[in-house]
């Protein structure tokens, strides 16, 4: 079978591989879609860190992948072939408290890998998981949107429903790039009231607005005053970081109303020119860090997205097949498109 290799440096390598076997409590997936998500383009696609907490492993990558059960391994319990899938990304080691909660983005021990980086992932044309790190796509999703939430839509559902989005807020969203767009979406579905969104790319601004992510797309140039004019002075209940640029956090902070509420999600270490004690504590903010989502909330997300009749794919705005990986990772690393999905025939 083809799989995708990146070596670094801005490379895609295409490579034949053995046909995998399921084991014991585990499915193989006849890959139908894989999204390539800004932490691919950030840690490996550019850099390939062979250590530390991003340590890719040469394996095949895609962290995002949804598709059709091929075959089943023994003791597995609740999945069949022919079977529907989006898969949760990581495995961990199932025992710890984080594991047991359904998080095992937290898990800490040795054995945790995830799909793409430590082990085999969805850029292929099949792809050996875990049974337990499936979740069943409801008939309403396509295998694109599946992907999807895999990783991006399920983060910012996660932290949405941490900040506790009502119809009672005005959401600000710093960074339209795919994490973003979702969010807006997920927010709108939850019943914010108004939606208010910044980005530096005047492309993304206009495909989150056509995509009806946003009711107010705003440049980055002048964002804050902008926004409080929106908002009357006041600023925005809730908003939700997902640049994982410093200056975006700031802004973000700064954008939020007082007693207000702030999720960050964008990867990345600064939190720059912000001074706590006026910018946060008088303020009264609340902060939260949140960091991909667990089990059971990826499963409530795909139930209530059948509920809204809400389809993630209205963010897609490029589909390359396998063999066209290379210029699938071109695209999405240029920062000026929705997001991009390979597909499997």
């Amino acid at each position: 079978m083809r799989g995708v290799i990146l070596p670094g440096q801005r490379k895609v390598e295409i490579r034949e591989f053995p046909m995998p076997e399921a084991g014991h409590g585990q499915v193989l997936i006849e890959m139908k879609a894989s999204s390539i998500c800004g932490s691919d383009l950030r840690a490996i696609y550019r850099e390939h860190l062979g250590t530390g907490p991003e340590a890719y492993q040469n394996v095949i990558a895609g962290h995002e992948p949804c598709g059709k059960i091929a075959a089943v391994g023994p003791g597995c319990r609740r999945f069949e072939v022919g079977d529907r899938v989006v898969v949760y990304h990581i495995g961990g080691c199932g025992v710890c408290n984080d594991c047991r909660h359904g998080y095992m983005i937290s898990c800490t021990s040795p054995l945790r890998a995830a799909y793409g980086w430590q082990r085999d992932g969805g850029h292929a044309d099949y792809l050996l998981a875990d049974e337990n790190a499936c979740a069943a796509l409801p008939e309403s999703l396509s295998y694109i949107d599946g992907a999807l939430v895999s990783c991006g839509f399920g983060t910012v559902y996660e932290a949405l429903t941490r900040v506790g989005v009502s119809g009672l807020d005005r959401v600000f969203v710093v960074g339209l790039g795919p994490v973003g767009m979702a969010a807006g979406l997920v927010a709108r579905a939850m019943g914010a009231r108004e939606i208010i969104g910044v980005d530096v790319s005047l492309a993304r601004l206009g495909i989150a607005e056509d995509a009806g992510c946003v009711d107010h797309a705003v440049a980055s140039e002048g964002a804050l005053g902008q926004l409080l004019e929106l908002t009357r002075g006041h600023g925005c209940e809730v908003s939700i970081e997902c640049s994982g640029a410093g200056a975006g956090r700031a802004l973000a902070i700064a954008g939020t109303r007082r007693w207000g509420r702030v999720a960050l999600v964008g990867e990345g270490p600064d939190l720059d020119e912000v001074d706590v004690s006026h910018a946060i504590i008088h303020k009264q903010l609340t902060l939260f860090g949140s960091w991909v989502t667990s089990t059971k909330h990826m499963e409530d997300l795909l139930e209530r997205l059948d509920a809204w009749r809400l389809n993630p794919e209205r963010i897609v705005t490029h589909t390359f097949g396998l063999e066209e990986a290379a210029e699938a990772y071109r695209t999405a690393d240029e920062g000026e498109s929705g997001k991009v999905c390979v597909v499997m025939a």
